[in-house]
């Protein structure tokens, strides 16, 4: 295993960037994918959020251009899909940062910019351009952008393009970019979907990479739970976190309808926050995080779905005000803090029907979490007991003795 970006032989240029940027050691997707598209490979990675997959291919793709520098002016040689414009924005600058020392050139073409400032940019020699698929296809069919010249393909979030319905135009940016040398698929997920729903020729035997956040990156999270009797608890609970404890505090919930219930309930509380979900439109979504990133906001409810790929600095706390479906949804969330080497909290408000759930992410995670108390505030309930699931037994509804009952008189009342 790589330790260092030194061991991966980069271009001077790089590495100053890299330390200026406070990058020491590669994270395990940047260790795995970079050799690996260094040496001419297709990379097909399922990297989660917070794994460091953005300069798992800006480093590789900056260091082919600077390897095989262009002869002459001319469009760009490597295009970058993202399925939002903010995280166009978030790979465009840190591609920017790792090309500081370079003369390589690096573009956005997203919706919500004035068309001459686009044809403006790429009227001039451009080395790296990062779009969303709807608008770049817009530029293509007007003959104001040239595939021809592309050599790497690479899709950022390629599983929530699909669920945003950009399959089968990233399909035909493909067919576009036919005579590209390479391509890289980044996904959170390999599973379902993931990839399925691209065409099949999209990648060549590529060379398949799946990190998980690391242990030493979880190790900056302090990760607890506290236990609350009712719904009316669980919020006195979140509202006592918020105003004493959290500085900046993004608050997952399962559903669209319980984030209006907790908007509507923190609002009435005289606390303001910003909120974030699917199928909402570009702008609004724009402006909330815009406000909890300038800090007028310090509170940020977000779905699942709407969270996926935003990167927000200097998050204090994570809470899952509702716990998530999968351990794996888990991880997602909690690396929403501790970014860039700072340390992290998160904190998980449980009712009785979540403590299997929580003790599931602690085996999943092989690490222990541990409950809090808030003093006044303790549950009165006891901690809900759930016996390991046999194939008989039905989740916690029946007793063991009832499951042990003989299925012939199941059978009969049938």
């Amino acid at each position: 295993m790589i330790r260092t970006f030194a061991e991966l032989d980069l271009d001077p240029t790089l590495l100053t960037a890299l330390e200026e940027m406070g990058f020491d050691r590669p994270t395990q997707v940047q260790a795995e994918a970079i050799p690996q598209a260094l040496e001419g490979k297709d990379i097909l990675a399922s990297a989660p959020t917070g794994t460091g997959k953005t300069a798992a291919f800006a480093i590789p793709a900056i260091q082919y251009l600077e390897d095989f520098p262009r002869k002459k002016a001319g469009p760009a040689r490597v295009l970058i899909l993202t399925p939002t414009r903010e995280l166009a924005m978030q790979v465009a600058e840190q591609a920017r940062q790792l090309a500081k020392h370079t003369h390589l050139k690096v573009i956005t073409i997203t919706g919500g910019v004035q068309y001459q400032e686009h044809a403006d940019d790429l009227a001039a020699t451009q080395d790296i351009v990062v779009a969303t698929p709807g608008r770049l296809m817009e530029y293509i069919e007007a003959e104001r952008f040239d595939c021809r010249a592309i050599e790497w393909l690479i899709l950022d979030e390629a599983d929530r393009m699909l669920d945003m319905g950009f399959g089968p135009v990233v399909d035909r940016l493909s067919g576009e970019c036919r005579w590209r040398k390479q391509t890289l698929l980044f996904s959170a997920t390999l599973e379902g979907r993931g990839v399925e729903g691209f065409t099949a020729d999209l990648l060549k035997d590529p060379a398949e990479i799946e990190a998980k956040s690391s242990l030493r990156e979880r190790k900056k999270i302090t990760q607890w739970y506290h236990r609350a009797d009712t719904a009316e608890h669980k919020l006195q609970l979140l509202k006592h976190i918020i105003t004493n404890d959290a500085e900046r505090t993004i608050i997952f919930l399962k559903t669209r309808e319980r984030l209006a219930d907790l908007r509507a309930q923190l609002e009435s509380a005289q606390i303001p926050c910003a909120w974030i979900q699917g199928e909402m439109p570009q702008d609004r979504r724009n402006n909330a995080i815009s406000r909890f990133r300038d800090g007028t906001v310090n509170v940020l409810l977000a779905t699942d779905v709407a969270a996926r790929g935003i990167d927000l600095p200097d998050v204090s706390h994570v809470i899952n005000y509702d716990m998530p479906r999968t351990a794996d949804v888990y991880l997602h969330r909690i690396g929403r803090t501790a970014r860039a080497g700072k340390k992290g909290n998160a904190i998980s408000l449980i009712e009785a029907h979540d403590q299997p759930m929580i003790e599931r992410v602690a085996r999943y995670t092989k690490e222990a979490i541990k409950e809090r108390f808030v003093e006044g505030m303790r549950p009165t309930h006891k901690k809900a007991v759930f016996k390991k699931k046999k194939k008989d037994t039905a989740k916690g509804k029946k007793p063991a003795s009832k499951a042990k009952s003989s299925k012939k008189k199941s059978a009969k009342k049938k």
